[in-house]
């Protein structure tokens, strides 16, 4: 199934959610349930490296709309862009399996918000991916405090973990 229909029904389902009162908090997890198509699969037959990325996208979409964030994002033409990523493969995925993604935010700096991907089976964890993201407007990076600031919170981030110190390329003793 191309990613164009994927990405419609999921934000066509989030903002119904959303709409019906089922907004999400900031740091509840997305869950989307998925299934690997042809279009999905490389010359291994399994899930190609690349569209486990393109497969989170679609979970930070779904998180940014349920947690309220679409209205912000339009009014203020907030681009999401990634600053980077890392990823962990431990069992392909192979046609037509179906797999969860589970997306949530971990915490945030002065710069970025850090969301962890998870992708599982029935037979346990596929994939486990940790993103740095932001929002670009008018040339530059959206401050998180200024985006929790459009949800109406001014809370503070949760403690960084490990896998987030990792990517930021700092140990925890200097950070």
């Amino acid at each position: 199934m191309n990613l164009i229909f994927r990405l419609l029904a999921v934000a066509v389902a989030a903002i119904v959610a959303v709409l019906r009162g089922r907004r999400a908090g900031l740091l509840e997890p997305s869950t989307l349930r998925f299934r690997v198509w042809p279009t999905d699969l490389d010359i291994n037959l399994h899930m190609t490296n690349a569209r486990y990325f393109s497969v989170m996208d679609l979970g930070r979409a779904d998180l940014t709309i349920r947690v309220g964030l679409g209205p912000a994002i339009l009014r203020n033409r907030w681009q999401p862009v990634l600053g980077g990523a890392t990823i962990r493969y431990r069992r392909s995925l192979r046609p037509f399996q179906r797999f969860t993604l589970v997306s949530r935010v971990l915490c945030w700096d002065d710069k970025y918000i850090f969301i962890e991907h998870r992708m599982e089976t029935r037979g346990g964890l596929a994939a486990l991916a940790v993103v740095q993201g932001a929002f670009v407007g008018a040339g530059s990076v959206i401050p998180p405090v200024e985006v929790l600031a459009e949800l109406g919170t001014t809370a503070a981030s949760p403690p960084i973990p490990d896998a987030v110190a990792a990517l930021r390329g700092q140990s925890l003793s200097a950070a």
